[in-house]
């Protein structure tokens, strides 16, 4: 199965860094990643045959969304996620009609799962009403070892919630993982949606196929809320995967070009357009 470049296919998770003279990053943060700039980014968007992206903004940039708001302003084509918490400096007003669609927070299990610049997820809570009023989603970077816990605290959201890396799944685990299964009946509800970006749950594992036992169980459970996202610029992967590979992989496991515009194109628009 091949894309064909049609308007409304989307890559629904990538990021930017600089040219770090114009958009230097954050003197507080946790990495510094290589520069991966606007013009690589829509080279790969033609590469892939798709139409359309979403910029993520990236906690090395703390709370300056200079670099996102730019890109957003030069590619009518691209959709952009900011990371706020309460007291940031960004002004809600007249975000949706720059682009911006939703809102990013991390909750995620285990040591070092934060990081300078992100927003938790109590200022999720905290800012659910202003993310309501502006009219954008929360995106949710989060793992299935953490999901079961804030599951009934998600569904009372006053707005959509966007998992990121298909809920972070234990592929040793299995699909029956109490995680899994929580993170499963919160995509059943209709309001919570899903990124399928695998790669990063699998790179332990020697053979990735293992992930797509993960990609069937959400596609069957609810396919109207799934999207998918390359994760370029595959950010403290070593080596980086093939975005076209994760693609073809995305497609392989789907077996249907229905649920692949579905998910590519008809998914994507809903949400993001």
């Amino acid at each position: 199965m091949k894309t064909d470049g049609a308007p409304g296919s989307w890559d629904c998770h990538a990021h930017l860094f600089g040219p770090y003279e114009r958009f230097p990053l954050a003197a507080e943060r946790s990495y510094t990643p290589p520069e991966a700039i606007e013009p690589q980014y829509i080279a790969l968007l033609r590469r892939l045959g798709l139409t359309n992206g979403v910029l993520v903004h990236p906690s090395a940039y703390g709370d300056d969304h200079a670099l996102l708001l730019h890109a957003l302003a030069a590619q009518p084509s691209l959709r952009g996620v900011i990371v706020v918490r309460p007291g940031s400096p960004l002004a809600w007003s007249g975000l949706r009609a720059r682009g911006v669609r939703g809102a990013r927070f991390s909750h995620r299990s285990g040591a070092g799962s934060n990081f300078a610049g992100s927003a938790s997820l109590d200022d999720l809570f905290s800012l659910a009403p202003q993310l309501a009023d502006a009219g954008l989603h929360a995106e949710l970077w989060t793992d299935c070892a953490a999901i079961e816990a804030i599951a009934p605290r998600l569904r009372a959201l006053p707005v959509p919630v966007v998992i990121d890396h298909m809920g972070g799944f234990d592929a040793k685990a299995g699909v029956d993982d109490p995680g899994f299964r929580a993170l499963l009946a919160l995509l059943e509800t209709g309001k919570v949606w899903i990124k399928l970006c695998a790669y990063r749950n699998l790179l332990n594992e020697s053979d990735w196929g293992v992930g797509r036992a993960f990609q069937e169980k959400m596609v069957d459970v609810n396919p109207e809320r799934l999207v998918w996202g390359s994760d370029w610029p595959h950010l403290r992967v070593t080596p980086a995967p093939d975005p076209v590979q994760l693609l073809d992989m995305f497609m392989e496991w789907a077996d249907s070009e229905a649920l692949v515009r579905q998910v590519l194109s008809t998914n994507a628009e809903h949400l993001y357009r």
